[in-house]
């Protein structure tokens, strides 16, 4: 909020749910405050993602009528039933004055703060970036921009006041990257084989859901079995059930190469993050999932620095005093409705 209400001249806001709720009414209101001192408000949403908004068009027309210019990605009649179903655009991002940036796991919404009575506290890494890295991040929403509404933004210098500002060089290199189906290569999960790959000392993974495909379920297996130490947290409960039950099992199989995995006990993971020895990290929109590695536009951050990389490791570590470790014991004494549960979900994994 505070840096909202900061702006000066625009704010691009890209996210994949936008609730109608307490938290998203507040949201309203900063943005048409904004507004209405001249403040440029761009938002973005999916059109999958708010599917409740079919039944709602209200609430976004309450915000074009404070001037609010608000779209949907790839726009769908009927999103919960179109053939667009899967392409989602799951990004997260905020772009403030082209200075401060935001990506991560958090949506627009009641439940992201905790305030949802079904899942409880809200566990999820978001983070604020400035200096250069701000700029990609608003490439990225640019891109998506004029890919919903055909409007060039041009990349004026105006929108990029740091690219010849030496204040925009900071200590701590960024990189950000994008992927979705738009792309024939999968770039973000080549990216986490690269630093699972690299990996000497650890790995530590924080995903609601689990769902890899071969090739980053063998590069687990392999690091683990080389003696680096592999930890995987997921929650405890399900927000998708079929979806849940399939990250179980595939957590399940790496138990035996020596994984060790987490169930997040004090209320509901939605962390999407890794870090790699303690030296490399990356914090953004992607699950470890097929879904997120080939039908979702995704953005991640991956920094390149050993004390972010460590805060994000101890924060890992730290989450572990409210899991519970599933031994490879714990998980042979599953019941038999979990392992029909399992097998079902196995089968769908390649749609979910």
């Amino acid at each position: 909020y505070q840096a909202i209400d900061s702006a000066k001249k625009y704010i691009y806001l890209q996210s994949y749910i936008f609730q109608n709720d307490h938290v998203g009414k507040q949201f309203i209101e900063r943005m048409a405050a904004k507004a209405k001192q001249g403040v440029k408000v761009r938002i973005l949403y999916d059109d999958v993602g708010c599917w409740r908004f079919w039944f709602h068009r209200n609430f976004f027309n309450e915000m074009r009528k404070h001037n609010i210019q608000i779209e949907p990605f790839i726009p769908n009649k009927f999103p919960i039933l179109g053939g667009k179903l899967n392409y989602r655009n799951h990004r997260k991002i905020v772009v403030i004055d082209g200075y401060i940036g935001y990506t991560g796991g958090i949506n627009i919404g009641d439940e992201y703060l905790g305030m949802n009575k079904k899942f409880g506290y809200w566990r999820d890494t978001h983070i604020k970036i400035t200096g250069l890295a701000v700029a990609e991040l608003q490439k990225r929403f640019f891109l998506d921009w004029h890919n919903a509404t055909k409007e060039d933004l041009n990349y004026q210098p105006k929108y990029f006041p740091l690219m010849e500002d030496k204040e925009g060089f900071g200590d701590v290199a960024v990189q950000i990257v994008a992927s979705g189906p738009d792309q024939t290569d999968e770039i973000i999960k080549q990216n986490y084989l690269k630093l699972i790959n690299s990996a000497q000392e650890s790995i530590l993974i924080q995903t609601p859901y689990f769902i890899p495909d071969s090739s980053v379920m063998e590069a687990l297996k392999i690091s683990a079995a080389s003696g680096v130490d592999v930890r995987i947290m997921i929650p405890n409960k399900p927000d998708h059930l079929f979806v849940y039950w399939a990250t179980y099992y595939n957590v399940g199989v790496l138990l035996n190469y020596g994984v060790k995995v987490y169930t997040y006990e004090k209320g509901f993971l939605h962390a999407k993050t890794l870090v790699v020895d303690g030296t490399v990290s990356t914090v953004g929109t992607a699950n470890f999932d097929m879904r997120s590695f080939k039908l979702n536009f995704e953005i991640i951050a991956i920094i390149y620095d050993s004390l972010k990389s460590a805060e994000l490791k101890n924060s890992f570590e730290d989450d572990t005093k409210y899991s519970l470790q599933i031994t490879p014991e714990l998980y042979m004494q599953r019941g038999f409705t979990i392992r029909i549960k399992e097998s079902i979900s196995r089968l769908l994994s390649a749609i979910l």
